[in-house]
């Protein structure tokens, strides 16, 4: 069978989205190897998944920590620049070391995170069939659409469509770093001229976890562009996980997270512990690993009835009346499905235009994490709670998530693009090994 390369961000969300796709990969007697800086390979811990190393001389083990709390936590336009400066130079290093790589490891095929240039910039270049995943919200761009990045709500009124204009183009011109090095090297490499993410996406397939009920009225999207649903995978060996908690029947639930780069946010966290106390309500709060012990019985003394690093969000989902979020898009999806409502607290990357679409989709509704007190958020949490027209938007949209085919679907639309015909599943074991 094929072997597949991967070529995403170094961050854990986008290697544990794709990790689903692989799996299934894997499963149908594909083999995949993860291409990436050295310390990325710890995201992955699964034997069944390849990994080659590469940025020895750039990115060496152990340089990747302070990317992701540059990331987690830029602060001042100054350290904006320099996570666009991380994001260059990740792809600077990926287009000269992939080629290479590629053809020592004899990739066939590549499947390409849309957050990531360098993939499809080195496909074309080798003349590799490949496939874009959005496992973000897609970066396509179309006319009257607002940027993944921004938190505008969707409206075709003249004003609406200005703002989205002149936001892209300040867009474009804080990331001229990374659009500099996406354009030397599309010209280094002989290709057409190009400069955005939205440029280095397949034009065999394109897949994104997205449906579209909860996305803006799209009317441009190739048509080999397909919505799936959430990527997920029950072979997926998961963190170490807490149980739920014995959770009280009398009592409304709701379970708070904020991601795997936004858990150490402990002001934020305290605040909506006390509102969730003055909301009357049972909270599980998970921080992913950014708090410490001392901090975590902080929160417990501010309200919080339970905090943990990380707990069984799909199950926890599933109990809860409401959750509070980033609005990440996987903890979005994972909420959609167990048709909880959604007090969205969009904190950076793509979170506002996720949180817009909550908004706009009639699942949720939004805060500030900078300036909303806990009042407000208690309100908020209020309204959530008692308020019956959430439900069905709930129920419709995860009619479209049941539908939407998820992992299975995209797996079916990325090999019948590749050419390769549907295998059937091989022995587990016999995979592992594949």
């Amino acid at each position: 069978m094929a072997h597949f390369g991967v070529v995403a961000p170094a961050f854990y969300s986008h290697f544990n989205a794709l990790a689903a796709l692989a799996l299934e990969l894997v499963a149908r007697g594909h083999r995949v190897t993860y291409f990436q800086q050295a310390d990325a390979g710890a995201h992955l811990g699964d034997s069944r998944l390849g990994f080659h190393a590469l940025g020895a001389a750039t990115h060496p083990p152990g340089t990747l920590a302070a990317v992701m709390r540059r990331a987690a936590n830029p602060g001042s336009p100054l350290g904006l620049r320099r996570v666009i400066d991380d994001m260059a130079a990740s792809t600077d290093m990926l287009c000269r070391e992939l080629p290479a790589a590629l053809e020592a490891q004899r990739v066939d095929f590549l499947v390409c995170d849309q957050m990531e240039a360098a993939g499809g910039l080195v496909a074309e270049a080798l003349g590799m069939p490949f496939v874009s995943v959005a496992c973000a919200l897609p970066v396509n761009r179309e006319p009257g659409i607002p940027l993944p990045v921004m938190p505008f709500a969707y409206g075709t009124d003249e004003r609406s469509l200005r703002m989205y204009e002149g936001s892209t183009r300040v867009y474009d011109w804080m990331m001229t770093p990374h659009r500099r090095t996406i354009e030397r090297h599309a010209r280094g490499f002989g290709l057409a001229a190009r400069d955005g993410l939205h440029e280095c996406l397949s034009p065999l397939a394109q897949v994104s976890q997205t449906v579209e009920g909860y996305e803006f009225p799209r009317r441009a999207l190739p048509a080999h562009f397909h919505h799936v649903g959430p990527f997920r995978s029950a072979a997926r060996k998961e963190v170490v996980q807490q149980p739920l908690p014995p959770i009280a029947a009398d009592r409304p639930f709701v379970f708070a997270s904020l991601g795997t780069m936004q858990g150490h946010r402990l002001g934020l966290f305290l605040r909506i512990a006390k509102a969730c106390r003055a909301a009357g309500v049972q909270l599980l709060a998970a921080h992913c690993g950014g708090l410490n012990e001392r901090q975590a019985r902080e929160l417990e003394r501010a309200g919080a009835t339970w905090v943990c690093a990380f707990a069984p969000q799909r199950e926890a989902l599933a109990r809860a009346d409401a959750v509070i979020s980033h609005a990440g898009v996987n903890t979005v999806l994972d909420a959609i499905e167990a048709r909880t409502p959604i007090l969205a607290l969009p904190i950076a990357f793509d979170h506002p235009g996720s949180a817009a679409r909550v908004h706009y989709a009639g699942v949720g509704v939004l805060a500030s994490p900078r300036f909303a007190t806990a009042g407000q958020l208690s309100r908020k949490l209020r309204h959530l709670l008692d308020e019956p027209s959430f439900k069905p938007r709930l129920d419709t949209l995860a009619g479209n998530v049941a539908r939407a085919g998820g992992t299975r679907r995209a797996i079916d639309i990325i090999e019948a693009a590749l050419g390769l015909d549907r295998a059937q599943p091989v022995d587990p074991l016999l995979a592992r090994s594949a």
